[in-house]
C-alpha cells in the first residue's frame, strides 16, 4: 500500500484481532507519526534528529515500541467493554466470522449467565490482538552518506529498517519483499530475536513474499542455512496486486497455488533439514518437531466465494485483502480528493504504470493529484523532484553517488544527454516523455496521511500530490465503508460490490497477462534479438498452459464458479484463441 495509507493502521484495527502490515524504511514519516501519535494518545515524545547516532533504526524502534503500547492500551479497553451495548467489545464480536469457535464459544458463555469478572478472565486467556507485522522492500536499501564518505553497509537503509524492527519489543512479523537480497538477508542473523528459544518460541518470524514455488524453494534454503527459518510464504498475484507489480513468466496464480499446494511437506520438510543442521552448527537449541510454515495468498480477491475457494480447494492458510481497505477511513489514511477518485475509478483509470523510480511497473490511478503537479512542473520547464527524502537514489549513471530518476538533477542531466543525439521531434518527444514520467514516490505516497490528519502543516511537499498505488480490483469497489462493512462483505454477510460485471481473480489476470503480453510484443517489434523471441513465446506458451488449467479447474471443482462455469470457458477460449493468433517468429530480423 506505499508508506503512509497503512502506517497506523494497527492502531486503528490490531485491537479487533486483525493483523496489518507497516511499511518502515520511510524514517522520516514514522517519525513524524511517532510525534503525533504520542500527542494524540498522550505519550510523551523526545526527537530523534539526524544527529544522532543511528537514528534511521532508532525511530523505527521508537515508533513500533509506540505503536505496541497503544494497541495494548486500546484492547485492554476493549475487553473492559464488554458490559457496555453498542460498544467496542459489541463491534469485536460482529466481525468475528460467523463460524469462528472463538464467536460461539464467548455466545454459550454469555447465554450461560457468566458473570463479567469471569468473562473478563476468560478473555485475557483466550484472545489477542492483530499482529503489527512489517514490510522491507528488499530493493530499498540505498548506501547512506556521512561528512566522512560513505557509512558501513548496516547504515543502508533497509539493513536500519530491520535493526530498528529488530529491536523493538514488538513479538511479530518481517514481511520481505520484492526478491531476495542475500546481504540484507545474511544480516538477519545477528538479532537473536529471529531464532527459537529452547521451547522453540521465535519472538520474531519471517514472510516471504513470493511469485512462485521455485523463488520460494530458493530464499528459504539460503535463510534456513543461515538458521533463520521462514514461517509462512505469501503469494502475491504477479499483476493482479497493488503497488509494484513484479510479473511473472507468464505464470498463472492458479497453477502456481497448485505447485504449492502438492508441494508444500517438501518445502516443509527441506527446509527444516537445512535449519536445524543451522542451528545445531551454531550451538542453537531448535525444537525437535518442525515450526509451523503457512501458505497464504493475496492479489485481486474481492468476493468471500473467492476466498473460500483458496482456502477449501488450494488449501491455503489465509487470504489477504489490501487494495479494498483503502476505502475504509477507519484503517488507512486516504485523503478526500484521492478517495473521491477511487470510489469513481473504472478499469480505464487503474493502470500499470512506468512512473516508479526504481524501473519496475507501478499500479496507478489517473488523475491523482501527485501526477497532476508533476506536470505542472513539467509545463513550467523545470521537471523533476527536489528529492528532499532521497529513498530511491540508485543511479549512477551521471554521478559518483547515487541520485534518483525521479529527481530533477537526473532528469536536467538526462536531457541534455538527449539533446546532443539530434533526433527528430517525434522520438525525441518520446524520450523526454519517458524520462519525465516518473515521479517522486517517496513524497507522494506519504503525502496521504499528512493531508487527512492536518499534519506538518509548514512542510513545502505536504501540498505537492498524492501518489497511491491500488490494485486492479479497485474497480469493482466503489464506496466508502466501515471498518465493520468491510469484515461483514469478507466473510460473505453483505455484499458492497454492486457492479455484476466483475470477472472471477483468475480471469480478472488472465486478461491483465494478455494485455502485458501484447504490450511487450509491441514493444519489440523493431528489435533482432533471438533471446528476446524465446522469452515471448515461452511467456505464451506458460499463458496457454495455465489455461488449461483453468479448463480443467473450473470442469472439476465447479461448486466455485456457481453460474459463471459456461461465461468462465468461453472465456478462456477467446483468450487463448487470441494468444495462438498473435504471430512472434514473422516479428524477429533475427542475427544473433
Amino acid at each position: 500500500m506505499g508508506t503512509g495509507f497503512s502506517i497506523d493502521t494497527p492502531v486503528k484495527v490490531a485491537p479487533y484481532g486483525i493483523s496489518s502490515v507497516i511499511s518502515i524504511v520511510d524514517d522520516i514519516l514514522v517519525e513524524q507519526m511517532r510525534e503525533y501519535l504520542s500527542s494524540k494518545y498522550g505519550h510523551p515524545y523526545t526527537p530523534i534528529t539526524e544527529k544522532q547516532d543511528d537514528f534511521r533504526a532508532q525511530r523505527i524502534t521508537s515508533y513500533l515500541n509506540l505503536v505496541e503500547q497503544i494497541v495494548t492500551e486500546k484492547f485492554e479497553k476493549l475487553k473492559q467493554s464488554v458490559s457496555i451495548l453498542g460498544g467496542e467489545w459489541d463491534k469485536f464480536v460482529h466481525m468475528l466470522p460467523d463460524a469462528s469457535g472463538l464467536k460461539k464459544t464467548i455466545k454459550k458463555l454469555v447465554d450461560n449467565g457468566i458473570s463479567l469478572e469471569d468473562l473478563r478472565n476468560w478473555l485475557n486467556e483466550h484472545i489477542t490482538p492483530g499482529s503489527i507485522d512489517v514490510n522491507i522492500m528488499t530493493k530499498l536499501d540505498k548506501e547512506n552518506y556521512g561528512k566522512d564518505g560513505k557509512l558501513p553497509i548496516e547504515y543502508n537503509d533497509a539493513h536500519a529498517a530491520l535493526r530498528g524492527f529488530a529491536r523493538s519489543t514488538l513479538s511479530s512479523s518481517l514481511v520481505l519483499s520484492a526478491g531476495i537480497n542475500p546481504r540484507l538477508y545474511s544480516y538477519i542473523e545477528q538479532f537473536e530475536d529471529f531464532y527459537p528459544d529452547a521451547g522453540g518460541f521465535m519472538k520474531k518470524k519471517i514472510i516471504l513474499k513470493v511469485s512462485d514455488y521455485r523463488s520460494a524453494m530458493v530464499q528459504g534454503r539460503f535463510l534456513a542455512k543461515k538458521g533463520v527459518w521462514v514461517s509462512e510464504y505469501r503469494i502475491e498475484s504477479g499483476l493482479n496486486c497493488g503497488g509494484h507489480a513484479f510479473a511473472t513468466d507468464g505464470f498463472l496464480l492458479g497453477p502456481i497455488l497448485d505447485e504449492f499446494r502438492n508441494n508444500k511437506s517438501k518445502l516443509a520438510e527441506d527446509t527444516y533439514k537445512t535449519w536445524s543442521s543451522a542451528l545445531a552448527s551454531k550451538n542453537r537449541p531448535y525444537p525437535g518437531t518442525r515450526p509451523e510454515l503457512k501458505i497464504t495468498v493475496q492479489g485481486g480477491v474481492g468476493t468471500t466465494q473467492e476466498q473460500q475457494m483458496l482456502l477449501d480447494y488450494f488449501g491455503v492458510d489465509s487470504v489477504g485483502w489490501g487494495t479494498p481497505f483503502l476505502l475504509v477511513p477507519e484503517a488507512t489514511n486516504v485523503d478526500e480528493k484521492t478517495l473521491q477518485l477511487l470510489t469513481a475509478a473504472t478499469e480505464k483509470d487503474l493502470y500499470l504504470s512506468h512512473i516508479s523510480p526504481l524501473g519496475v511497473p507501478f499500479n496507478s490511478l489517473r488523475g491523482n493529484s501527485k501526477d497532476l503537479h508533476k506536470q505542472q512542473l513539467i509545463d513550467k520547464g523545470r521537471p523533476g523532484s527536489s528529492c528532499p527524502k532521497q529513498f530511491l537514489q540508485f543511479s549512477k549513471e551521471f554521478t559518483e553517488q547515487p541520485i534518483c530518476l525521479a529527481s530533477r538533477q537526473y532528469q536536467k542531466l538526462k536531457k541534455k544527454e538527449l539533446d546532443q543525439q539530434n533526433l527528430d521531434p517525434v522520438t525525441y518527444q518520446k524520450e523526454i516523455d519517458k524520462i519525465t514520467e516518473k515521479a517522486c514516490l517517496c513524497i507522494g505516497l506519504g503525502n496521504s496521511v499528512l493531508q487527512k490528519n492536518d499534519m506538518d502543516v509548514t512542510s513545502k511537499t505536504r501540498n505537492t500530490g498524492v501518489s497511491i498505488c491500488p490494485g486492479p480490483n479497485m474497480a469493482y469497489f466503489s464506496k466508502i465503508v466501515s471498518l465493520k462493512e468491510m469484515v461483514d462483505h469478507i466473510y460473505g454477510r453483505i455484499n458492497i460490490i454492486s457492479r455484476t460485471d466483475r470477472p472471477n481473480l483468475f480471469l480478472k489476470e488472465l486478461y491483465q497477462y494478455l494485455d502485458y503480453f501484447k504490450k511487450a510484443v509491441d514493444d519489440i517489434r523493431d528489435t533482432t534479438s533471438k533471446k528476446q523471441q524465446e522469452y515471448l513465446t515461452t511467456f505464451r506458451d506458460n499463458l496457454c498452459e495455465g489455461i488449461r488449467y483453468y479448463r480443467s479447474l473450473v470442469s472439476e471443482v465447479s461448486r466455485f464458479f456457481n453460474d459463471m462455469k459456461m461465461d468462465m470457458l468461453d472465456e478462456l477460449e477467446a483468450v487463448e484463441s487470441e494468444l495462438r493468433g498473435i504471430e512472434i517468429d514473422s516479428l524477429f530480423a533475427v542475427t544473433d
